[in-house]
């Protein structure tokens, strides 16, 4: 029983190298029809690629504008520090809340002094004039396309209404956060496309490895029927096919993620400089490459195992 087990495992390890070679033999003569196959299998590998390093950094790049930006609420400039430590207390029991920091309206003079330390004509004028800068209590939200509970704070909560300054409205918009919410939409925008391209381009490479399987099936169908006249089964003969088609999405992948990864580094440079958060993403792609490697691999192979085994399907069926 063991020997005859030991037979059939040998037996069955033979069948896969004789399949393998097969597929092999098959992607080297069949080559201009193999390059096409794998570079259109490169194209949307790489697009699935960048969406996702771009999805990645756009996402980092709004986290840290996020924490730069605060909602300014003013308070009149005689509020005590005590006051305003309860309206901080308040302010942090709510959930869109990350962060609340208290600025006196003496604070507030000294930085407007440290900033034109280098103007006499200003500093006199400072010196000379009643401080009327309002308190600030400089709020950042976990969203800042999200202020509404902020909103229903300020329109409702007693203790602060006694303590706003009637002169300056809360900062709930400006020029920062018109930013953020337009990289927000950016980082939206940048997903959708990247899943329609990529969904495209997986399409098109289907189609075109489904079409290069079928060729190679036409070309080779009289040893087919000779496989099958003398009693190969269907698996031994789909074998060599869905090798073929596998070592498309295998070559495919190593291609993509290569160019990916250095056009990625090649572009550090340039993307920091305009404030766009690029090292978490290459910090990523240090630690796992391995691991976005293997699922570019994985990604390819199974667009072409599926393509060849619906080719092979059909031609067998027929």
């Amino acid at each position: 029983m063991t020997k005859n087990n030991s037979k059939r495992s040998s037996r069955r390890l033979l069948t896969f190298f004789r399949m393998f070679r097969y597929g092999f033999d098959s992607f080297i003569r069949n080559s201009w029809l193999s390059v096409a196959a794998t570079a259109v299998m490169t194209i949307t590998l790489l697009i699935i690629f960048t969406a996702f390093v771009a999805q990645n950094v756009l996402t980092d790049t709004v986290g840290e504008l996020r924490n730069k930006v605060d909602m300014s609420i003013y308070l009149k400039t005689e509020t005590t520090d005590l006051d305003a430590t309860e309206l901080t207390t308040e302010l942090k029991k709510l959930s869109s809340v990350r962060s609340v920091t208290y600025v006196s309206a003496a604070a507030a003079r000294e930085k407007i002094i440290e900033a034109n330390k280098g103007d006499n004509n200003v500093l006199d004028a400072i010196k000379e004039a009643t401080n009327k800068n309002p308190a600030t209590l400089r709020v950042v939200v976990n969203d800042i396309n999200d202020t509404t509970q902020l909103q229903d704070f300020v329109s409702n909560n007693v203790a602060l209404k006694d303590h706003l300054n009637a002169d300056y409205k809360p900062s709930f918009a400006g020029e920062r956060r018109s930013t953020i919410e337009s990289i927000g939409r950016a980082v939206d925008f940048a997903q959708k496309v990247g899943i329609a391209a990529g969904s495209v381009f997986m399409v098109i490479s289907a189609l075109i490895i489904f079409n290069t399987i079928r060729m190679a099936i036409f070309n080779r169908r009289e040893e087919i029927q000779m496989m099958k006249l003398i009693g190969a089964n269907q698996s031994f003969i789909r074998g060599p096919f869905l090798v073929e088609a596998t070592m498309y999405g295998f070559i495919a992948a190593i291609i993509a993620t290569g160019s990916g990864v250095w056009a990625l580094f090649s572009a550090k440079a340039t993307l920091t400089s305009y404030q766009i958060s690029v090292q978490p993403t290459i910090d990523l792609l240090v630690s796992f490459g391995w691991i976005v490697l293997f699922a570019m691999i994985v990604i390819g192979a199974v667009i072409g195992v599926v393509s060849s085994l619906f080719a092979t399907y059909r031609y067998l069926k027929l």
